[in-house]
């Protein structure tokens, strides 16, 4: 499946973006999908995941309660709605698939997913 993500830009902290992934070439539902992040000079992180049908979602610690992931399976597309943003927020934003089997676990390592699209850039700024 390739996956597109857009949505990024610079934004004041306390503001909103979301984020969009389109994907294509495989049957959408059949993924689980994440979105994960890098600082500059950091590792990858988890940021947050949902189930391929959406009945399910996972968010790390940090972005808890300020973000919130969705998907159009009619749309082909993952969402990631980010409010409340604070600097620390800053980051490319990648979004992540991985064929499904009917696990109610979701999966927060990168290594565990197959298919990455290319990042997009969030910059809060203060």
């Amino acid at each position: 499946v390739q996956l597109q993500a857009s949505g990024g830009g610079l934004v004041q902290a306390g503001g909103s973006l979301r984020l969009s992934c389109a994907a294509s070439g495989r049957t959408f539902s059949d993924y689980d999908m994440a979105w994960f992040r890098q600082a500059p000079g950091k590792e990858r992180k988890f940021a947050a995941a949902i189930t391929q049908m959406g009945t399910r979602t996972y968010y790390a610690d940090s972005v808890k309660g300020r973000f919130t992931v969705s998907r159009d399976n009619a749309k082909n597309t993952l969402y990631l709605q980010m409010n409340s943003l604070k600097p620390e927020d800053t980051a490319n934003y990648y979004c992540a698939a991985e064929r499904s089997f009917g696990s109610s676990r979701l999966h927060t390592e990168p290594y565990e997913y197959d298919y990455w699209g290319r990042g997009t850039l969030v910059t809060v700024s203060s």
